[in-house]
């Protein structure tokens, strides 16, 4: 998951699609100002390449990333050279300071595997928010939402390369497992290779439980960035 090639053209195939990270990353801050008018500072869980957290960077006093993926958060570091990034894992971390808010955006939550890991990954996002303070997260699809053998297919060419994905998703036990691959193609040749992605259906409940169960307010937003919605809390 989100290896070295995959984190090369990541974001050119979901531009392809016309996915605007500086928009939903816009579309946040003003969630956020809306519950902390006051809000300066901004820790982005899961921040990938920093295609949200850029924007973030420009719109807080202070903002931090955390990643668990090497080749994602070297990407990351290229971009936002003067933002701390830290590697890390969701489910239990601790960078020894708060923020007015922390975001977990783009279904990033999806990829644990439990209930009880997601439940651990809101008590340590709300652990890092002082009392007043903003969570929001980006959940994966609910169970009702799946559709079983959907496929989906992008073709996207930036800076003379040209990337072709294809995904086909089926229900492994709870989660949806998509078996993605990829066509990338330069002026060396082309190469294929495959990944996949097993994301959680948690249900709506059971996020909001987590938000309750870690001591913050929780209301669900249906609809943008993704369709997906999102869940949006603010710290007790």
């Amino acid at each position: 998951m989100y290896g070295q090639e995959l984190a090369k053209v990541y974001e050119i195939f979901y531009r392809s699609r016309g996915k605007d990270w500086a928009s939903e990353a816009e579309d946040v801050v003003r969630l956020v100002r809306e519950r902390r008018p006051d809000a300066a500072s901004l820790l982005d869980v899961a921040c990938g390449t920093g295609a949200h957290l850029a924007t973030f960077h420009e719109r807080f006093e202070h903002a931090e990333g955390l990643e668990i993926a090497p080749p994602m958060l070297e990407l990351a570091r290229q971009r936002l050279p003067l933002v701390p990034l830290h590697p890390g894992d969701m489910r239990d971390f601790s960078l020894g300071r708060t923020f007015d808010a922390v975001v977990c955006m783009f279904c990033s939550i999806g990829y644990l595997g439990t209930v009880e890991e997601m439940r651990s990954a809101v008590r340590s996002m709300a652990a890092h928010l002082p009392s007043g303070g903003v969570l929001v997260i980006e959940p994966w699809w609910f169970p009702d939402d799946h559709v079983e053998g959907y496929v989906a297919g992008d073709l996207g060419r930036e800076d003379g390369l040209t990337v072709a994905r294809i995904s086909h998703s089926t229900l492994q036990g709870r989660a949806t497992r998509m078996e993605v691959r990829f066509l990338v193609g330069d002026v060396s040749g082309i190469r294929e290779f495959t990944e996949i992605d097993v994301l959680t259906l948690f249900t709506k409940e059971e996020y909001t439980e987590a938000f309750t169960a870690a001591g913050c307010s929780v209301e669900y937003l249906p609809g943008a960035p993704t369709g997906r919605g999102l869940f949006v809390g603010v710290r007790d």
